[in-house]
């Protein structure tokens, strides 16, 4: 089992774990892992999206315990999990005719936190073309995605 201690103001995690040879209960073996700003991840994530990289953000950026919030009137309001998240994104991409564009924001970053407007141009199966404009916001912890928070008046079901 590994503890992981964050030490303050530093983006570097320190992974303490009992030694694999067993060789005394009072010696520990300390890995030093980097993890990313939570600027490093939003300038990330925005790359990624702005090349229609969804899959991968969620891969690469996402802690396997986040979750996903939209707007209520939406088909999935919340998702827990990275595997509720990209069956949502499963789900979201089955209901795409055709992907026309979009458009991210540079983002406005606070210590764990950072916000992006999000604007695609969509055709969604039988609701036709429209445009989405939202404010995404976005928790950071370890280095990781915990939280998305997506702002936006949802369109209306068919």
């Amino acid at each position: 089992m590994a503890i992981y201690t964050p030490i303050i103001g530093h983006n570097t995690l320190y992974e303490y774990s009992s030694s694999p040879l067993n060789l005394d209960k009072n010696h520990l073996i300390i890995k030093k892992t980097n993890v990313m700003t939570t600027k490093e991840v939003a300038d990330k994530l925005i790359s990624l999206c702005r090349e229609g990289k969804w899959q991968q953000a969620h891969e690469d950026l996402y802690a396997e315990n986040a979750v996903s919030i939209e707007p209520e009137g939406t088909p999935w309001p919340k998702a827990e999990g990275m595997d509720a998240i990209r069956k949502k994104g499963e789900q979201w991409q089955n209901m795409v005719e055709e992907f026309h564009g979009n458009e991210v924001s540079e983002p406005v970053i606070s210590k764990d936190y950072f916000a992006v407007r999000m604007m695609s141009d969509t055709t969604m199966k039988g609701m036709g073309r429209m445009q989405l404009d939202e404010i995404s916001i976005y928790q950071v912890k370890d280095g990781k995605i915990v939280k998305e928070q997506f702002i936006y008046t949802p369109p209306p079901q068919p």
